[in-house]
């Protein structure tokens, strides 16, 4: 079982609202400590996916385990048949990984 969720984002991402009220959500209802972090790029370097060219997109969510691992879950929002964010997808990525 996870001890947290770690989200890594940033002032400037655009998904940083959706993604914080999704955690938060999670969070209530499988009672795990949310812990936001901007720009972590120790983390990121450490646990994070990087992108074609090498870098990150942000926003990125890890969990940490009970014997204090990190554990990647989520880069992107996944999306739906229309293009459009599936809150639903992402948000089973997440409770599947804290389990």
């Amino acid at each position: 079982m996870a001890r947290k969720i770690i989200l890594v984002t940033a002032d400037y991402d655009p998904l940083r609202g959706k993604v914080k009220r999704l955690l938060r959500e999670i969070a209530e209802e499988m009672d795990i400590e949310v812990e936001e972090r901007k720009e972590d790029w120790e983390l990121l370097i450490k646990h994070g996916e990087k992108d074609e060219l090498g870098g990150f997109d942000l926003p990125q969510v890890f969990v940490e385990m009970e014997d204090g691992s990190i554990k990647h879950v989520l880069t992107r929002i996944p999306l739906n048949d229309r293009g459009k964010l599936d809150l639903e997808k992402a948000r089973e990525t997440i409770v599947s990984a804290i389990k």
